[in-house]
Order: structure tokens, then sequence, then C-alpha cells
């Protein structure tokens, strides 16, 4: 999707233009038959309402659609404007026009509030399509480029870093979405290699020799059954003063889990190809950071394994020595990401020494029993860094909720035969998940657990996505960067 800016007495070939609307506020110069036709079929300009009609303009016929985003003083008024503008997208995506002109006379708008709106209409028309090879002409996407009509002073310097949040939240969607066939930890690699290619990230790879040389026996353990061998990919991102630790974000990257020996049941198995969701976001938001050149010291590390159940594959029961020099007895392979993500955060916390660390998986099914697909559970250590992200998710629509931790959650873990199991009981089972992470937290450093297995992937159509891959977490680490670490 491209977007162009032109001014409002700009000579365009538009016949597809987009007018956005205020709640009660029907712009007084519209054509009759459109101001008519709206009145008659009761659009308001409620968030997210869409009229459309049809006049003639110089010698052309003109699609005009008024699209509501709410009310201007509406606490949600950033949501509303993506949701208005994104639905019109999704709408007619699939119409047979090739481009539509968003006008933005009249709406009231920030430079701020008119990036918003073009973000959300780009990462609206993100699709995967390359695979479908019998796509009837009326499937098949049309759209193409947006015009952006009169937009407020200043919004076109800030496109050019909302592009790249775009850009990262695609490349997150992609790599979530591709099959388990195609992306695996080597090729996972080799992807985020060609597509953050000349951005200035540094990039360092593991193997699985040299992992075993640092003893991450809990990540190895979850891929001996499989014959994709595992890696712990680490992108550095140097944006900011010298010598200022940075932040870490630290990614679950199971890129297929069949629950190993603890084989998982086979309806619905295939959505287990979007188990390395956390590490797909830790990789879009480098990207992100890195097209719009982030003024800050970021890294970001996946670990990334293949779960499966051979005749190599760890089984119940068995122990584990993690890099960290904890063991763990495995009670269920299939909590297998936590095992990854344990020696992925020791490595991190050990060669980088960074200011805060968070990790982003899709860790439980119990979060998603918890907060259905609404929210992603969030566990701290530490107040202000919850604060933190909490607030930079309200501001950008990857919302997170709060868990309490505590000694009795953390006793679950006790092994008669470790220093830990692998799960707790069949209660608090997300809570649980993160007691165990936090085990492998040093020297008191604030840590955020984020769980996000109900919110990286959507049944239906959401604000600002189709069905499938969400692009959750690359919006709220980007402003989380912008907040904390570029502020």
């Amino acid at each position: 999707m491209q977007i162009q800016f032109l001014d409002a007495t700009a000579d365009t070939d538009n016949v597809f233009v987009v007018r956005l609307v205020n709640q009660d506020a029907v712009p007084a110069d519209l054509e009759p038959v459109i101001s008519e036709g709206a009145k008659r079929s009761r659009f308001a300009g409620k968030a997210g309402q869409i009229h459309e009609g049809f006049v003639e303009s110089n010698g052309k016929v003109v699609r005009m659609v008024l699209a509501g985003i709410g009310k201007p003083d509406a606490k949600d008024r950033r949501s509303a404007i993506e949701r208005g503008v994104a639905g019109v997208v999704g709408k007619y995506l699939r119409s047979g026009e090739a481009s539509l002109a968003i006008d933005f006379t009249g709406a009231g708008l920030s430079a701020e509030d008119a990036a918003a709106a073009l973000l959300a209409a780009r990462l609206r028309a993100w699709r995967l399509d390359g695979y479908k090879t019998k796509l009837a002409d009326d499937k098949k996407a049309t759209l193409e480029t947006i015009a952006a009509l009169a937009a407020p002073d200043g919004t076109e310097a800030l496109w050019q870093s909302e592009e790249a949040l775009a850009q990262g939240v695609e490349f997150t969607r992609e790599l979530v979405t591709e099959p388990a066939n195609t992306i695996y930890p080597e090729s996972f690699v080799e992807r985020c290699k060609a597509r953050m290619e000349g951005t200035g990230i540094v990039f360092k790879v593991l193997d699985e020799d040299e992992m075993a040389a640092l003893g991450m026996g809990a990540l190895l353990g979850v891929a001996q059954g499989s014959v994709r061998k595992p890696r712990l990919l680490a992108m550095e991102w140097n944006g900011g003063e010298a010598g200022v630790a940075p932040v870490a974000f630290v990614g679950k990257g199971v890129t297929f889990d069949t629950g190993g020996i603890s084989l998982k049941q086979p309806g619905g198995m295939e959505d287990m190809k979007w188990d390395m969701g956390g590490a797909g976001a830790v990789a879009g938001t480098m990207l992100a950071l890195a097209r719009r050149k982030a003024k800050a010291n970021v890294v970001g590390i996946c670990g990334l394994v293949e779960n499966m159940p051979d005749g190599n594959a760890q089984r119940p029961g068995d122990v584990v020595t993690s890099m960290s020099g904890q063991t763990i007895e495995v009670i269920n392979t299939d909590a297998e990401g936590r095992l990854v993500l344990c020696d992925a955060m020791t490595w991190t916390q050990r060669t980088y020494s960074p200011s805060r660390i968070v990790d982003l998986a899709t860790l439980t099914g119990a979060i998603i029993a918890s907060l259905a697909h609404e929210y992603a559970g969030i566990f701290s250590n530490d107040d202000e860094l919850a604060g933190a992200l909490s607030a930079a998710g309200d501001a950008t629509g990857d919302r997170l909720w709060r868990f309490p931790m505590g000694p009795a959650y953390d006793k679950q873990l006790d092994s008669a035969i470790a220093d830990m199991k692998n799960v707790g009981t069949r209660f608090g089972g997300s809570i649980t998940a993160a007691q165990f992470l936090q085990r492998f937290v040093e020297d008191e450093r604030p840590w955020a657990h984020l769980d996000i297995a109900g919110t990286v992937w959507a049944d239906k159509p959401g604000a600002t996505w189709d069905k499938g891959a969400t692009g959750f977490g690359v919006r709220l680490l980007d402003q989380f960067v912008r907040d904390t670490a570029e502020a």
C-alpha cells in the first residue's frame, strides 16, 4: 500500500473520495445526494459508520464515502479514528478500485491523528495471498494507493516514522502467517537478515553447538526431537548514546509446536505455526526501530526451536540443566516455551546487562481462558516497568492486563528431584508460568513477561487487521521505546 500526499487544490484523477466525519457533524458542503442519503440512512458519524454514494464531478462519476470517526473529545479518539479509516479500507480492499483519496478537510485532526489514520489504513490493507493460485478476480485485492488530501501540517513528516512502524507490523504478520515448512529456526534467521539488510542492525547467531557449549540444556531439550536445528538470534540496534545499557526484548520462537511427547490434540494443531508470535513481534519491532532510526539502544533476542516428537525427543520426567545452572524437571513437554525463554533470558542478561528485560510469548492457553482475545497478560517484578508497558498498550491498542504474582504461586513449581518443575497445578497456569520465568531474572533487574497467546492471531477481522496474524506487540514495544528510552 502506497501513501501519497496532495494539497486540497491538487488536480487529481481520484474517482473514490473518503471524507472523515465527526459524530453529529456531517459536513455542510456535501452534494445534496450525499448529505440527504446520509440523513436517510441514519449516518451520524459514529466511529466505524460508513455511508456511500455517487456524484458527478468534472464529467466523472465519483464514489463518495463518508467515514465516521466519532466524537472529537472521546477518550478513545485515536482508536475511533483508526477504526473509521481502516473500516473503509477493509470494505473496499477488493472492490475493484485501485486508489482512494482521504480528504481531511474539516475533520479537525492533529497531524498525529492524521498519521495514525494513514497507519491504520495501511495496516488494514495487508494480506499474504502468495499461496493462493486460483483466486477469483472479485476476491483479489485491488486497492494499492491512498492519497492524503489536505492533511494537517506536519503529517507527511510524521508519516516517515509511522511507515517504518507499518513495515515492522507487516513483517511480524508475515513471519507469523507463513507455514512451518517455510519458517523454521534457520529460515527465520535468514528472513530477518534479508529484510533488515542495510538498516544498521547487527546480528549475532548461535547454533546448536555454541548453545551446548554455553550449557543451554533447557532450550536444547525442547529442540532435540526435531530435524530442524535450533538457533538463538540476537539483533542489536545501537541508536542511543554509547555506553548506555540497552533495553532487551526476548521472544519465544517455537516455529511449530506439536507438544512433543505430551502431544497436543490434532484438532487445531495447524494453528501452532504461530507459536513463534513472540519472536515475530521482537523481529518486527527491531525492524521498525531501525527503519525510523530510533534514538535508543535496543537488543532483540529470539529463541528459535521446533517442538516435535520422535525417538530422540525429551520425555516427561527428564531433568535438564539450564544455562543459569538451575535444574528443571520436565513434567509436561508441551510447556516448552518457558524452557526456551529461560535460557534466552540468561544469555541476554549475561551478554548485554540490559537496563530492563521484557519477554513476549504465546505461552499459555490459560491466558486465553482469563482474557479471551481482548488483552495480553502482563506479569512483572517492577511497578514502573509494568506501568510504562501498560500505558504504551493503551496508547496503541495493544492492551495489557496485569496479573498478580507471589510465593504461593511460586511454591507450585517445587520439585522432588530438581530445583523446579516446568509446570504447577492445573490452576493459575499463566501465573505459575510467569513465576517460572522470574526465577531466571538476575540481579533484581526490572523484568516483565507478556503472555500474548490470545492476541497474535484472530479468527475474525479487527480494527486494523483481517483474519489471521494481528502483528500484536510491535506497536506496543515501539511506543514503549519512544516513551522510556528516547524521552
